[in-house]
């Protein structure tokens, strides 16, 4: 577990380095990709081994009997977030985009409303969007560098044509983890107006101490949820386009397995194979590892972001992606990240794609060798040098 480890990307078809220049103008040469949410780490040895007996087998045929795959998951939730999975709940999709594009597809109809608490991971409005549905952006409460939900607000608010929220536990962009209060504070939102919620929760494992807890525990609010989970983030295997949509209200159950068979989707083995190797002890222990050494990353990447005067970097508590905001530079948009991009040779998420409140943001991808932090927190100083 040698997350200092530099491991050369480029022309590897990684879409983080080698779409870097084309995307944004950096070259992988002397740039840093900051952008996209995968991490530049080896996955645990459990899930390398498992990958090395598929390749010494020889053999890739469809993947079956799935007993080791669903214990793997239903082990995994109870140890790690103390919540008891129904076997009989789990969905396997190519992802959670995925997941997310096929309960909007299921359970909602064109022209209805789909609810975000915006600034959140901007692909959920490009497949509600591509799905001919509207986005519903409720606005989050950036108070004082930490984001909250403001329910009054949403009530008075509410278009008649929601049918469902999408919610981001924990909180991407932001890293908010949010509380159990919240969390029923939302489950009681739901109810009143009869909606169907959404619960994605890719980054459940990565907190910095503090205990997430499941969309799942929440009383009052199975017969209306639906979890998504996956292996991906956590374990750096975004690759195997594996996630589980996990269901445990009998009708929404019935309805999303029709919708599957309609679609004939069925999972690939190489991410089912990776999927059941990372739930494991070993993956554990490579987890435990994981956090850790992230945590010393975003210490260090917050200091260095918030020495320079106008720049604020949200305290993380989940997430290995930083939110800075940029708005008491005084500067446009523009031209912030024009010094992010040309002076700094960095290459990150623009705040805007992630909806309203994210206008005078960037993000910042810290999943990266602790020399990679050092090195882009000193070409922001430099490239806001005038600033201190």
């Amino acid at each position: 577990m040698d997350f200092d480890e530099s491991i050369d990307r480029r022309n590897t078809h990684s879409e983080k380095w080698d779409s870097m220049e084309t995307r944004y103008g950096v070259s992988a040469n002397d740039g840093i990709p900051m952008w996209i949410a995968d991490m530049d780490f080896r996955p645990p040895q459990v899930v390398q081994d498992a990958l090395s007996n598929m390749l010494a087998h020889g053999v890739y045929g469809y993947f079956g009997d799935q007993n080791d795959y669903l214990n793997s998951i239903q082990w995994w939730m109870k140890h790690r977030h103390g919540w008891n999975v129904p076997r009989s709940g789990i969905f396997t999709t190519h992802g959670l985009v995925n997941g997310t594009a096929m309960c909007i597809d299921t359970f909602t109809d064109p022209g209805d409303g789909v609810i975000l608490f915006t600034p959140v991971y901007h692909s959920f409005a490009k497949v509600i969007v591509a799905n001919n549905r509207q986005v519903v952006e409720m606005e989050l409460v950036n108070n004082n560098g930490r984001y909250e939900m403001d329910f009054d607000t949403y009530d008075a608010v509410i278009p008649t044509n929601a049918r469902m929220v999408v919610l981001c536990s924990p909180h991407n962009p932001g890293g908010r983890v949010w509380t159990r209060a919240e969390l029923e504070q939302l489950a009681a939102f739901v109810r009143r107006h009869d909606l169907i919620l959404v619960s994605d929760e890719i980054h459940h494992d990565l907190t910095f101490g503090i205990k997430h807890t499941p969309m799942a525990l929440i009383e009052g609010i199975k017969d209306q949820l639906i979890m998504m989970t996956a292996t991906t983030k956590t374990f750096n295997i975004a690759g195997g386009h594996v996630g589980n949509v996990i269901i445990e209200s009998p009708d929404l159950r019935d309805r999303f397995a029709k919708r599957m068979t309609a679609l004939g989707l069925s999972p690939n083995a190489f991410g089912l194979h990776m999927a059941t190797a990372a739930y494991s002890e070993g993956g554990a222990t490579w987890l435990d590892a994981l956090v850790k050494y992230l945590d010393g990353n975003r210490k260090l990447f917050d200091a260095g972001i918030n020495a320079i005067p106008g720049l604020k970097s949200m305290q993380l508590e989940a997430t290995y992606l930083a939110w800075v905001d940029f708005s008491r530079t005084g500067m446009a948009k523009e031209d912030f990240t024009a010094r992010v991009e040309n002076s700094a040779k960095i290459a990150v998420n623009y705040g805007p794609t992630f909806g309203s409140g994210g206008e005078q943001f960037l993000r910042f991808n810290i999943g990266t060798t602790r020399a990679n932090i050092e090195l882009a927190v000193a070409k922001l100083q430099a490239a806001f040098k005038d600033l201190q």
